[in-house]
């Protein structure tokens, strides 16, 4: 009788242990194919991720190998990667219908902000996720040929989320201007820590669409007042000195009046 119940007891065990072992591997698989099958849906470029690792135990986990790709017609590879973002959710949360992240860290992120001085690459990624979330302001027309944008619930999935803390730190910024009078400059400037704290708090919480509106809004703001900065001095026609001496050479003093015309860009209210 005893042998049989130990035997009984290492075999609830080896169970228990299968069951958290797959649910865990499970669960990072189905979060990786979420945010790369929803992701796409948002911001309307590619996004890649290598993997997720999520601990159903304590609610840490890693997110490895983020890639958010450019929009159409821009030349730089990705606008945003990042190596490893660490994030703490609730695990209870996973079965309610909002899903309660307690932080989500991202260290050293690379940022790319490319304008031809008529365009930014953030700002189109900023635009294309208000469409998703319908907060552009701009109506759809009904006789129009292109094909109907995601629906917020297509594009968000049916969970609700809330994030109590988001920080963004030791993030470099990689300014690339190319336009036609001045040839192609480039230069990496650093920008503040971006941090943001109760999103989706209330009841209803927020969609994954309005959360990425929230965080990219902010990393466009830090990183136009830092290119700003990068575009003024090559408009004097001397050189940039950042952390990397000699980033930027000013090739012709036409620099002046496109950089001018960029600022203007930069700080227009949509």
């Amino acid at each position: 009788m005893k042998k049989f119940v130990v035997r009984s007891l290492l075999i609830l065990v080896v169970l228990v242990v299968l069951v958290v072992l797959a649910t865990h591997l499970f669960l990072g698989t189905v979060i990786k194919s979420g945010i790369e099958t929803v992701g796409p849906k948002i911001t309307k470029t590619d996004v890649k991720l290598n993997s997720v690792n999520l601990s159903l135990l304590s609610g840490s986990g890693k997110i490895k190998g983020f890639v958010l790709g450019n929009p159409q017609g821009f030349k730089t590879p990705a606008a945003i990667s990042v190596g490893i973002a660490n994030l703490t959710i609730e695990p209870r949360s996973l079965l309610d219908d909002k899903v309660v992240i307690r932080d989500i860290t991202v260290g050293g992120p690379e940022i790319t902000f490319e304008t031809d001085l008529t365009t930014v690459n953030l700002k189109k990624l900023l635009s294309n996720i208000e469409e998703t979330t319908g907060g552009s302001g701009k109506s759809s027309s009904p006789d129009t040929n292109q094909p109907a944008p995601p629906k917020q619930s297509e594009a968000a999935g049916g969970k609700k989320l809330q994030v109590d803390n988001f920080l963004i730190k030791n993030a470099k910024v990689h300014v690339s201007v190319n336009a036609p009078l001045v040839g192609q400059q480039t230069a990496n400037v650093s920008i503040p820590e971006i941090h943001l704290t109760n999103m989706g708090t209330n009841a209803e919480g927020i969609t994954a669409a309005e959360l990425s509106k929230q965080v990219l809004a902010a990393i466009v703001e830090k990183s136009a007042q830092e290119a700003e900065k990068v575009i003024a001095d090559m408009a004097k026609g001397g050189k940039f000195f950042g952390k990397e001496p000699s980033a930027i050479v000013s090739q012709t003093n036409s620099l002046q009046s496109a950089a001018s015309k960029a600022l203007d860009l930069f700080n227009k209210k949509k």
